[in-house]
């Protein structure tokens, strides 16, 4: 999801809106909104500037405080130029932005990076041209399928897929039925958890990255030689499947471990889905061959086990981080009692004597 994609989706909506240019915008209501369409067109605009100054300006701890003012538009064909203009700001700076770079944005973990920041302004414009097409009675608008596909994976990896990518797009953000599902009357999108440790960061997987990665690709992440590993594309495929499912939460997912000094994946580590009733979640990790023995595991589950710390006092939905590990297996041994963790069963596993040891790592009584 890049510059691309957003000047795919401007053009497309512009070519849409184009069609009505001499219909009356401001005395007509957006579909289900409270704006006008012309203050919906507006609307398009603001957001595609306004994440482009996010990005390019690297804001730390809100929005840049700074706005776009169309009153000098003619008409609605000026309009449409504006929405072209900043939809080509946002495309050029996602193109040029590093992909490490990260800026403020509230929901829900307040950042996103070029890739977020340009899923936001896609689904704005399709999503807003879907409003004003509806407020003027245009033919049926239909946005470009492979367009939905991206920015429910990315965007809403909580909502569960359906047939049709653009119907389930308008249900996820209260603008259509979708049979069986109840109606949706509030909504706010996803970007990845980062969770910053000393020497790496862990990058959240979000649905459509941890398919490529099950599919035998990169996820969109630069690794170092030998990865990733077989590990890390089991794990990505329980995350795509929990994603087919509807039950994937984004923050017990799966995180790919980014080295600081050069932006090279060196592993993964995630969980195995959300808290169960007791309020244990079970973890998993690995590294590249190249990558162990230099304390990247045990680095990466403290900085895990600090964030679920904070979880717990802030929601207390989760109680313990659970992980067992084989008996044969010393090196994984030493990374979870490093993290913290704590033997709890010497014989788990299938039969008597089972194979693996398990531990816990206790966060609230």
């Amino acid at each position: 999801m890049g510059g691309e994609q957003v000047r795919e989706a401007v053009g497309h909506s512009v070519a849409v809106l184009r069609g009505a240019v001499d219909r009356d915008w401001v005395g007509t209501k957006a579909g289900r909104l409270d704006w006008d369409c012309r203050e919906t067109a507006d609307h398009i605009a603001s957001d595609l500037i306004a994440y482009a100054g996010q990005l390019a300006g690297r804001a730390r701890s809100a929005y840049v405080p700074f706005r776009i003012d169309t009153a000098e538009c003619a008409d609605n064909a000026d309009l449409l130029h504006v929405i072209e203009t900043t939809g080509a700001l946002l495309a050029a700076t996602v193109t040029t932005t590093p992909a490490d770079a990260r800026a403020f944005h509230p929901y829900p973990f307040r950042f996103a990076d070029r890739e977020g920041f340009a899923a936001m302004g896609v689904t704005e414009v399709l999503l807003h041209t879907h409003d004003i097409a509806e407020g003027l009675g245009l033919t049926p608008y239909e946005a470009p399928r492979d367009l939905c596909e991206s920015v429910l994976a990315r965007l809403f990896p909580h909502v569960r897929p359906g047939d049709d990518p653009w119907t389930t797009l308008l249900w996820a953000t209260g603008r259509a039925d979708l049979p069986g599902r109840a109606p949706v009357t509030s909504w706010k999108w996803s970007n990845p958890l980062h969770i910053d440790a000393d020497r790496i960061v862990l990058k959240g997987v979000h649905p459509a990255a941890a398919a490529d990665l099950a599919e035998g690709g990169t996820g969109g992440f630069d690794w170092i030689a030998g990865g990733p590993v077989d590990g890390t594309r089991v794990g990505a495929g329980m995350v795509f499947q929990a994603y087919e499912a509807g039950v994937h939460r984004p923050e017990w997912g799966m995180y790919v471990l980014v080295r600081k000094e050069d932006g090279l994946a060196v592993g993964a580590l995630g969980h195995h889905g959300a808290p169960d009733e007791e309020g244990r979640v079970e973890i998993g990790y690995d590294l590249v061959e190249g990558a162990r023995g230099h304390g990247y595991a045990t680095e990466a589950l403290r900085a895990l086990a600090d964030w679920a710390r904070e979880r717990a006092r802030e929601q207390g939905d989760v109680r313990s981080l659970f992980a067992v590990v084989d008996k044969v297996n010393t090196p994984s041994q030493g990374v979870v009692t490093r993290a913290g963790f704590v033997r709890v069963s010497d014989d788990w596993g299938d039969g008597e004597d089972g194979e693996q040891f398990a531990y816990e790592l206790r966060l609230r009584a």
